[in-house]
C-alpha cells in the first residue's frame, strides 16, 4: 500500500514539473523536504522516506530553483571572495553580548576583562568565533545619545575600544556592533548614518554590524564601509532578500523547527553564507543546534538577553562543543556548492546533509530521535582504497561492502549528532588533530550532562544604614513607616512574565516581573524634593569630589557649574557612584525602592503621588520633551500640585530617580522610579516610561561614565528613631 501511495506522489510530481519551472521554490526561508518524506508516508527499506529516484528528482528541482533564482537576481558573489570577508564562512558560534556582562567588564577594577569571558565560554562550551557586543538596548532613549553615542560612553572611550577588540582579535574571534535604523528619535548624526557607522567602526578595528530588526541591511552600508576602508560583513536580524544576499554574507535565522530539518534558504543559494541560528528565548537549544549542523551554518549562543539570564544547559553546552568543533575541523567542506541534503539514509528520524569537496566527502548528520540508534546507518558508493572515519566518536570505521556500496554502522545518540568523513588516504590535518580530541570527550555521552533549566539567583546591593535622627533634617520630609504592601511590576519591554525577568527581592525565590509583598517599613526621612544642581555644587565645592570614570559626568554643565538659571533643576548626569558619594557627605543615603513608593503613594494605593488618575491638563508634572536634543528638567518646585499625601515634591515625570541596585553572577542593574520628561519618538524600543506608583524600569549598569544619563537624577533618605 504504501508503495501504491508513493508511486501516486511520483506520478504527481511529474506532472507538477510539466506544469511549472519547479515545484519547490521556497516562499519562505526554509525549503521543505519532498512530500514522499511525510512521516505517513515512510518508505520501506534502505532509504528512510524516499524512493531514490524522488529523492533526485527533488534534489534536481530546487538546484533548479536555485540556478533560476541567482540569474533572476544578478547575484554577484564577489563580496564571498573579499579576503576581509572570509572569516564569516567559518563563524559558527557567535553569542550576543551585553557590555554590562560582569564577565567582560569588571566593574570594580573598571578595566574589560576579555580574557576571563573568552575563558569562561572555552570551559562551558568550546568556545566561540565571533562575538556580537551590545551597548544599546535596553537603556537607549533613557536620554538623548543616539546608538553611536552609547558606544562611545563605553569605559575608556574610543582608546580603550580599540583596545578590547584588539583583545578579542588575539583570541582569533571577531567582533561585531550592532545598529539600530529605528534609533530616529535621539541625537542626529553629524553624517548620514552609513557614513558615520563605517566612521566609528573603522576607528575602534570592529568586523562587521548586526542590523537589528532588520530584513536586510541596505547596500549603502557595505559601500560607506568599503570607501571608509574597513569592509565589514553585515548581517540583518530578519531574513534579506534574495537580492540583498549580495551583500549581507550573514543573516540570523529565527525559524520553526518540524521534525524533518529543513533547508536553510539563503545557505542553498550561496553556499558560503554564514546564518547564525537564534531562538533567544528557547529553554531547550536541541533543535536550534540540530538545524545548524544539518545546514552546515552557525549559532547564537545567546545568554544574557537584555540583562536577563537564560543559561545554556549543561547538556546543550556538550553538543556546542562538539558540533562546532567538527564544523571548524571541516569547514572547507561546509561551503560546497555540491551540498546535497537529505542524503538517504536507513534510520526512521535520522537526517544527514553531504558535503563533497575534491575527492573526499563529509556528511553532517542528526538524531531527531528520542531515542539511541545502533547498527547500519547509511550506503555510499564506495572506491578501492576509501577509508571511513566517524568524525563524532573519532574512530575509523571498517565498512561492509556489498557490491559497489560500503555500508557504514555507527552509533547516534538520542536527539545527538554524527559525522563522516569518507577520504582515500591519510585524512588532513586538522581531522588528524579532531579525532583524538572527538575520542576523549565523546566518552561521556549527552544524556549524562543536566538538562534542567535553571534560574540564576539575584541579590540585592546593600545599603548601609544612616544614624538615626529624631528631628528632620532641612529639606527633608518624616515618612511615618508601619505597614506597606509593596505592589509593583517591571516594564521591560521583552521576556513576558518567565522566569528570570526584571528583579529577585529578598522574599522571593527568583527574579520575575511581577511583585507583591506586605512588609514592615521603618520610619525614615526623605527629600522633599531631587538633589538640584546647586545642591550637588556645594558638595563639589566641599569635597572637590572627582570620579576615576569622567565620561559624562555633569555632561550638561560648562566650566565646572551648571548652566544660568538651572540652579533649582533637579542635578543629572550623575551615576549611582555619584550619588552615593553625595549622599554620604551629606549623611543620608539613597533610598530603597518600597521606601521611595511609600513616599510617593502612602498606604491608598493610588496610581499617582497627588491622585488615583493623572490629571488631563497634566499640571502636576512636566510637558513630554519628543525632540531629538533635551531641553533639560523643570526645577524641582515648578509643580506644586503634584506632591504625594506626606507632601513629598517632583516624584513623578521629571526625572528618574536611583533606588535599589541588584546583581546576579552576570548583570548589575539599578531600579529607577517616577519617570522622566524625555520621550524620544519613533520606536517601541526606548527605554519605557513608569509613571505610575506601581511601575519600575530596570536599568543596566556596567560603568559611571556609560551609567550617567541626562534623564536620571536622584533623592536621598535618611533613618528615623
Amino acid at each position: 500500500m504504501r508503495r501504491i501511495v508513493c508511486a501516486a506522489f511520483v506520478a504527481a510530481f511529474a506532472l507538477s514539473v510539466h506544469a511549472q519551472d519547479t515545484l519547490y521554490a521556497p516562499h519562505e526561508q526554509q525549503i521543505p523536504p519532498p512530500p514522499c518524506m511525510n512521516l505517513h508516508f515512510a518508505w520501506q527499506g534502505p532509504q528512510t522516506a524516499c524512493p531514490p529516484d524522488m529523492h533526485d528528482r527533488w534534489l534536481r528541482d530546487i538546484s533548479h530553483w536555485r540556478d533560476e533564482r541567482k540569474i533572476r537576481i544578478a547575484f554577484d558573489p564577489s563580496r564571498y571572495e573579499m579576503p576581509e570577508l572570509r572569516w564569516t564562512q567559518s563563524s559558527f558560534i557567535q553569542p550576543q553580548m551585553m557590555v554590562h556582562d560582569r564577565y567582560f567588564y569588571d566593574p570594580v577594577a573598571g578595566r574589560y576583562t576579555v580574557n576571563r569571558y573568552l575563558d569562561d565560554l572555552e570551559k562551558r562550551y568550546g568556545g566561540i568565533d565571533a562575538v556580537l557586543a551590545w551597548a544599546t538596548y535596553p537603556n537607549m532613549g533613557i536620554d538623548d545619545r543616539n546608538q553611536l553615542e552609547m558606544v562611545q560612553s563605553m569605559p575608556g572611550g574610543i582608546e580603550e575600544l580599540k583596545q578590547m577588540v584588539a583583545d578579542f582579535h588575539r583570541r582569533g574571534v571577531r567582533v561585531l556592533f550592532p545598529m539600530m535604523m529605528w534609533d530616529e528619535g535621539t541625537h542626529q548624526p553629524a553624517q548620514p548614518w552609513p557614513d558615520a557607522i563605517a566612521a566609528l567602526m573603522k576607528e575602534i578595528g570592529a568586523d562587521g554590524i548586526n542590523g537589528d530588526t532588520q530584513d536586510g541591511v541596505p547596500l549603502g552600508f557595505s559601500l560607506a564601509a568599503e570607501k571608509a576602508g574597513l569592509p565589514m560583513a553585515f548581517e540583518p536580524e530578519g531574513s534579506p532578500s534574495d537580492e540583498a544576499l549580495a551583500w549581507n554574507v550573514m543573516n540570523w535565522g529565527q525559524y520553526n523547527f518540524p521534525f524533518i530539518p529543513m533547508i536553510d534558504r539563503f545557505k542553498w543559494l550561496e553556499t558560503r553564507h554564514m546564518v547564525n541560528i537564534s531562538d533567544r528565548w528557547n529553554l531547550d537549544k536541541t533543535a536550534d543546534l540540530q538545524f545548524a549542523f544539518f545546514n552546515g551554518v552557525g549559532w547564537e549562543s545567546w545568554e544574557n538577553i537584555w540583562g536577563i539570564w537564560n543559561g545554556i544547559t549543561p547538556r546543550d553546552a556538550e553538543a556546542t562543543r562538539r558540533i562546532a568543533a567538527i564544523e571548524r575541523a571541516v569547514a572547507p567542506f561546509l561551503v560546497s556548492p555540491q551540498w546535497e541534503p537529505l542524503f538517504p539514509m536507513h534510520s526512521f528520524g535520522v537526517y544527514a546533509s553531504k558535503w563533497p569537496l575534491e575527492n573526499e566527502i563529509v556528511w553532517t548528520i542528526v538524531n531527531r530521535n528520542p531515542y539511541n540508534i545502533g547498527g547500519r546507518q547509511m550506503d555510499v558508493f564506495t572506491a578501492p582504497g576509501m577509508r571511513y572515519f566517524d568524525l563524532y566518536h573519532g574512530v575509523e570505521l571498517k565498512p561492509q561492502i556489498e557490491g559497489p556500496l560500503a555500508v557504514l554502522s555507527f552509533e547516534l545518540e538520542a536527539h545527538g549528532y554524527g559525522a563522516i568523513l569518507a577520504t582515500a588516504g591519510e585524512p588532513g590535518e586538522k581531522i588528524k588533530a579532531l579525532l583524538p580530541r572527538m575520542a576523549e570527550i565523546t566518552k561521556k555521552p549527552l544524556e549524562d550532562f543536566f538538562h534542567q533549566w535553571k534560574v540564576l539567583p539575584q541579590q540585592i546591593v546593600d545599603i548601609p544604614a544612616t544614624k538615626p535622627t529624631t528631628e528632620a533634617p532641612t529639606g527633608m520630609v518624616r515618612i511615618p513607616g508601619g505597614a506597606f504592601v509593596l505592589r509593583v511590576r517591571g516594564t521591560e519591554i521583552e521576556g513576558g512574565a518567565d522566569n528570570g525577568v526584571d528583579v529577585q527581592y529578598p522574599w522571593e525565590d527568583s527574579p520575575r516581573r511581577f511583585h507583591e509583598h506586605t512588609m514592615q517599613v521603618k520610619p525614615f526621612y526623605i527629600d522633599k524634593y531631587p538633589v538640584t544642581n546647586a545642591q550637588f555644587k556645594e558638595f563639589l565645592n566641599a569635597t572637590h569630589y572627582a570620579p576615576r570614570d569622567k565620561i559624562n559626568f555633569l555632561r550638561d554643565w560648562k566650566d565646572g557649574t551648571y548652566p544660568q538659571g538651572w540652579e533649582s533643576r533637579p542635578v543629572t548626569w550623575a551615576s549611582m557612584e555619584d550619588a552615593r558619594a553625595y549622599a554620604k557627605w551629606a549623611g543620608k543615603r539613597l533610598p530603597h525602592e518600597w521606601e521611595w513608593q511609600m513616599a510617593a503613594q502612602g498606604t491608598d494605593d493610588r496610581n499617582y503621588p497627588w491622585v488615583a488618575t493623572p490629571p488631563a491638563n497634566n499640571v502636576n508634572m512636566p510637558a513630554p520633551d519628543h525632540g531629538r536634543t533635551m531641553r533639560g528638567p523643570d526645577p524641582v518646585d515648578a509643580h506644586p500640585l503634584g506632591g504625594s499625601p506626606y507632601g513629598v515634591m517632583d516624584m513623578v515625570g521629571n526625572v528618574w530617580q536611583w533606588t535599589d541596585e541588584f546583581t546576579d553572577e552576570h548583570t548589575r542593574a539599578a531600579i529607577v522610579r517616577g519617570g522622566s520628561y524625555y520621550q524620544p519618538q519613533g520606536s517601541i524600543w526606548y527605554f519605557p516610561q513608569a509613571y505610575r506608583n506601581d511601575e519600575h524600569s530596570k536599568v543596566l549598569l556596567m560603568a559611571p561614565g556609560y551609567d550617567r544619563s541626562g534623564g536620571v537624577g536622584f533623592r536621598c533618605v535618611r533613618d528615623a528613631e
